[in-house]
């Protein structure tokens, strides 16, 4: 006996049948007191079994790219809202088209920054390729938030390369999916932003943040703090797209306020290429 639970044993099949029955219904799943502990929901999603489910949430992912050797990633994140240049053209005829002046603005936008998406495909196409041939410590994979914009782009960059790709997607009230090109078994859904966090520093051997919005921004600083209070190992942090970044954040002024040391602002560096932000994180690393 190995310990393992019998994936087919029909007791568990019977818990989630009840689950999905009463869902179905739209009616409230019911306590049942004979039901399997770890196979009945209603438990599970209790204020008390909290503790359980950020464990679970922990080990899941964990687990699973140890499975698949992936020990280092490159973390890539930025915008959900940028798209593809081929995909933002298109917006814009459509914009065009309607004559709405609003739409119009809002599509021409869309193509200013499609580059992003495009610099964000090539870096993470450049990275796995780089990792095709390495042994398997060197080894270097794309991990991004798992949704559209920025992070498809670099799942789908990995994915072109030949490679694999990890996404950490999160449960909102408005659902995100995760994108096509994350490499399904390693596609997961966080509840707990702070344990999705967590995984995203755990293998992370250099941020790529490509401009973004608030969750852009809270993951930057997430990181920048963990390195600066020496909770995390110094890892390269690449702000892509110097002119966003430097009209978004004025940091000097942190400086001047005695708030941060001068040489807090040597924890991270601005690039505008593909091959700079490469360049960089080889550097680091002297790969």
């Amino acid at each position: 006996m190995d310990g393992m639970l019998d994936p087919h044993d029909r007791r568990l099949a019977e818990a989630w049948e009840t689950l999905k029955a009463h869902y179905d219904n739209g009616d409230s799943l019911k306590p049942e007191s004979n039901r399997l502990a770890f196979a009945d929901p209603e438990f599970l999603l209790r204020r008390e079994t909290r503790g359980l489910r950020m464990q679970m949430e922990m080990l899941k992912p964990d687990l699973a790219q140890i499975a698949r050797g992936i020990e280092h990633t490159v973390v890539v994140f930025g915008s959900a809202r940028f798209r593809s240049e081929e995909e933002s053209h298109r917006a814009l005829i459509l914009a065009r088209a309607s004559g709405d002046a609003q739409q119009i603005a809002k599509a021409e936008v869309l193509v200013r920054n499609a580059r992003y998406y495009e610099q964000s495909r090539a870096l993470a196409h450049t990275i796995t390729k780089f990792s095709e041939h390495q042994a398997a410590d060197q080894k270097l994979f794309i991990c991004t938030g798992g949704g559209p914009g920025i992070m498809e782009a670099a799942n789908r960059g990995a994915q072109e390369a030949g490679g694999i790709s990890v996404g950490l997607n999160i449960a909102l009230p408005h659902e995100q999916n995760p994108n096509p090109h994350i490499t399904p078994d390693l596609s997961f859904k966080f509840h707990y932003f702070a344990l999705r966090k967590m995984h995203f520093m755990m293998r992370a051997k250099a941020l790529v943040a490509f401009p973004g919005g608030f969750g852009t921004l809270d993951e930057l600083f997430e990181t920048l703090t963990l390195v600066q209070c020496k909770k995390a190992k110094p890892v390269p942090i690449v702000l892509f797209g110097s002119d966003y970044w430097k009209r978004l954040l004025h940091l000097d002024v942190l400086v001047d306020e005695g708030v941060i040391s001068e040489e807090d602002l040597d924890l991270f560096t601005y690039v505008d290429s593909v091959d700079d932000a490469w360049r960089f994180i080889r550097a680091f690393y002297e790969l």
